[in-house]
């Protein structure tokens, strides 16, 4: 599951984006306003988390929150501030916010306050994905075969979301091991291993081997 963290301090995008990856998020950066909309446009994220105060100006996030709200942007919006007033709390809600956490905050707190906007999301969409015998819960991270949960570990699930959320893609080895593996030098290899947990634990159906590398095996 995708998710833009909009933040021009490295010293607190990097381990937010980290955090959420190691929890099974595809968590993408942007320091400023440009990089946001270029990410934003390249692939529609799951959820946002957006700075008030970016180089373009104090309130910035806010302004850039408005306009994909404008643009039909449903999803969750988290913001972060240092910024704690009443005022500009509601100010941040009244504009497309869901929720506001305060500068500094603890990485387990704003983990716990993603799951919950999320889960509220798909709640509110009805939630749930299945194709064939195979059922995943994006929010609750589980996986089902057959009606049987199947124990899945965070590299594991974050394996099978990228290939369910794209299921007419194929991925090569290397694209995935980008995402799940960054910076390992055995990252392709592992890519590799996990495709076969995925198919030993699930079914050898689950994910199929192309050309141009995997994707997800189950038909519509």
């Amino acid at each position: 599951m995708r998710i833009l963290v909009v933040e021009d301090e490295l010293d607190i995008a990097e381990p937010v984006t980290l955090f959420l990856s190691r929890h099974g998020y595809e968590a993408v950066w942007a320091g400023n306003q440009e990089a946001a909309w270029e990410e934003f446009l390249a692939a529609e994220p799951a959820m946002l988390i957006l700075d008030v105060m970016l180089p373009e100006g104090e309130d910035a996030g806010f302004r850039f929150a408005q306009q994909v709200r404008e643009g039909g942007y449903s999803g969750p919006i988290l913001f972060l501030t240092a910024r704690d007033s009443l005022e500009d709390r509601v100010a941040g809600l009244n504009l497309g916010g869901d929720d506001y956490l305060v500068k500094p905050f603890a990485l387990e707190e704003l983990l716990a306050r993603v799951r919950a906007l999320l889960r509220r999301e798909a709640q509110h969409k009805g939630g749930g994905w299945q194709r064939g015998d195979l059922k995943v819960d994006f929010l609750a991270r589980k996986a089902y075969w057959k009606g049987r949960e199947v124990s899945l570990t965070v590299k594991e699930f974050a394996l099978l979301e990228t290939l369910c959320l794209n299921p007419d893609r194929l991925f090569a080895p290397e694209e995935l091991a980008d995402r799940l593996f960054p910076g390992r030098d055995t990252a392709v290899r592992m890519v590799r291993i996990y495709v076969h947990r995925l198919r030993r634990k699930l079914s050898p159906k689950v994910v199929r081997t192309g050309a141009g590398g995997y994707g997800l095996g189950l038909s519509q």
